[in-house]
């Protein structure tokens, strides 16, 4: 088995390299075609605006292609009184993609609408996705398991606040993207629900599968707990959707069910102390993860990572979470080296010299990880660098103003007095660099200042990349001329889910207690990215549209949506109580049946083959 491991470590260490190399030449060609464009056609505006994507959509009830101002848009694809859609673009320069690359002139004007283009753009899309995951479990993740230590939180506290957030740090961000752009909340809200319904049906499903033979008994009390505050949840959620507006009191509410649950567990650690005199039963959290005891395998703890049930005599809880937790659902996105899911693999190294082709693979994913490299503070002891420390401290604010100074509102006068500010405090806080920090270790004091630059810079990381990707989606919604919502559903909740599914499944074949973390995770996950990705999202929002309501994207699919989420919630209910609540091959066959019925349902209404309320045509 460890031999295994050892392999599939190497592997994939080969694989990623590959990858990356492969990203980065995408990114190359991506850049030197924008510059490309910019010189070729003059009259277009080079000036990178990440407040909205409204340049591009699709009418949900047509498939002609709308824009802010009627018509600019309109007939790119048949591009009636124009040689070609290059042309077009080239006469209505007001119709482009709202991303760093103008992907609809890449894909027009230079690639001439050919194999090689999309080819490109696919593979930009999947680097998209792996750099929003990278971001996560390089940078983010160790800036919560930074700030959590800092902080003294207990496992408990850390659990259920810091640690879902990092996990579910692609799905949440990519959602507040899309939904900070005008017009394309659609995108925001399919890819959450998309996701919860792939996540509670696929990776709940094959779970069942590969565990069906074990007749592992899961915790009915937490299950059917996680199960009650999700649909509560959905409930919440479809009352706005009915409405049609939201104020920023109802989507704080709307937020604050999951605040209210943590203070419910960070109340409930406090009070299991005194568990036995009061005889009270203690409270098994939303994510039961019984992992301390994982390198015993004689301990049977049937209990939570959270809130586990305990006689005072017994084993102690450790006073934080494991390293490998923090960044479970993303690991597979990682560049360092870690034990991933709690397996505890030997490093394989292997001398290499100077010129080889794995450092040629090193060289070419340079430009991928420079930039953040350069921009995020990292306090880790094996990756600590002093020059990377000054740059990051100095660069970080001159990033910010660049950032600032993309709205359109901004006059010259105040985007040059942006500037100057950032360039002063970059130039304050690297000197304060420079002079108190060592080049042989990270500094043992003052570090809140370093782990919250990083925390921070991660969130900007987080929202350029799903930016981009967001504006991609739309992108290929033009050229595949499909609603950008039906890609949220499926290639967005599909991409950001591949993190739960690779580390769900893992961890339920490792036996034992990663079943009962696997299938918690599958229900605590999707409800934490649903109350906060759309509930920041919703509130980002309804502050925006104060003193009126905020209107939520409109789009009737949806309903199913929830009706086919709830249908697995239930179904999962009902086969684990029939069954003792041990996951067997019904549950798994029904969920992975319930989610094919649900896909057949969605792009068939979509397509027109089938006409149901609310599925218009692409």
């Amino acid at each position: 088995m460890m031999q295994f491991v050892n392999n599939l470590g190497s592997i994939r260490l080969r694989f990623r390299e590959i990858l990356n190399a492969t990203f980065t030449l995408v990114f190359i060609a991506l850049f030197y075609t924008q510059f490309n464009i910019s010189k070729k056609v003059p009259f277009r505006d080079a000036q990178w605006s990440s407040r909205g994507r409204s340049t591009i959509e699709l009418n949900a009830n047509s498939s002609a292609l709308t824009n802010t101002s009627p018509g600019i848009c309109t007939g790119l694809v048949d591009h009636q009184g124009y040689p070609s859609s290059c042309e077009f673009l080239k006469a209505n320069p007001d119709c482009s993609s709202d991303g760093l690359f103008d992907y609809l002139s890449f894909y027009y004007c230079d690639c001439n609408e050919g194999a090689f283009g999309a080819i490109l753009l696919v593979l930009w899309l999947i680097a998209l996705f792996y750099l929003l995951g990278n971001t996560a479990a390089d940078y983010f993740c160790f800036s919560l398991q930074k700030l959590s230590s800092l902080l003294n939180l207990s496992p408990t506290v850390a659990g259920v606040t810091l640690l879902p957030l990092g996990n579910g740090a692609p799905d949440v961000f990519a959602s507040i993207a899309a939904f900070v752009g005008r017009d394309n909340g659609e995108v925001g809200l399919n890819s959450v629900l998309g996701g919860a319904v792939f996540v509670t049906s696929i990776v709940v499903g094959i779970v069942s599968l590969c565990v069906a033979d074990q007749q592992v008994q899961i915790d009915k009390k937490a299950f059917l707990r996680d199960i009650g505050f999700f649909l509560f949840t959905l409930l919440f959620l479809f009352l706005i959707l009915i409405i049609g507006k939201v104020t920023v009191f109802a989507a704080i509410a709307f937020v604050s069910i999951y605040i209210i649950y943590a203070v419910f567990i960070a109340t409930n650690e406090i009070l299991k102390k005194h568990v036995q005199r009061l005889k009270l039963d203690s409270v098994t959290p939303l994510l039961p993860l019984s992992i301390f005891s994982r390198s015993n395998q004689d301990d049977d703890i049937q209990s939570s990572l959270l809130d586990a049930e305990t006689d005072f005599n017994g084993p102690q809880l450790p006073n934080s979470l494991p390293e490998w937790m923090w960044a479970s659902n993303v690991a597979i996105y990682s560049n360092q080296e870690r034990h991933l899911w709690g397996w505890h693999d030997d490093a394989i190294e292997v001398d290499q010299p100077w010129f080889s082709l794995t450092n040629i693979w090193s060289l070419l994913n340079f430009p991928l990880t420079f930039p953040r490299r350069l921009t995020i503070p990292l306090l880790e002891e094996e990756t600590w660098s002093k020059p990377y420390a000054v740059a990051s401290a100095s660069l970080s604010p001159i990033l910010l103003s660049f950032i600032y100074n993309t709205q359109e509102s901004l006059t010259s006068r105040s985007k040059n007095v942006v500037y100057i500010l950032g360039v002063i405090v970059g130039f304050t806080l690297g000197m304060l660099s420079y002079l108190y920090t060592r080049p042989d270790h990270p500094p043992r004091r003052y570090q809140f200042p370093w782990v919250l630059g990083g925390f921070l810079m991660s969130i900007v990381w987080f929202y350029l990349i799903a930016n981009e990707l967001v504006a991609l989606l739309v992108g290929f919604g033009v050229f595949l001329q499909v609603n950008p919502s039906i890609l949220g559903l499926t290639v967005l909740a599909w991409g950001n889910s591949m993190g739960d599914l690779v580390s769900n499944v893992a961890l339920a074949l490792d036996g034992g207690d990663g079943i009962q973390i696997a299938l918690s995770g599958c229900y605590a996950g999707p409800m934490f990215n649903t109350l906060a990705g759309l509930g920041v999202s919703l509130l980002i929002g309804a502050w925006s549209a104060k003193p009126v309501s905020y209107s939520v994207p409109q789009d009737n699919s949806l309903y199913y949506t929830m009706g086919f989420l709830i249908l697995g919630l239930v179904w999962a209910v009902f086969v684990l109580l029939r069954n003792d609540m041990r996951p067997n091959r019904m549950l798994g066959t029904g969920l992975v049946g319930i989610y094919l019925v649900f896909l057949f349902v969605r792009l068939t209404g979509a397509m027109g083959i089938v006409s149901l309320a609310g599925l218009s045509k692409l």
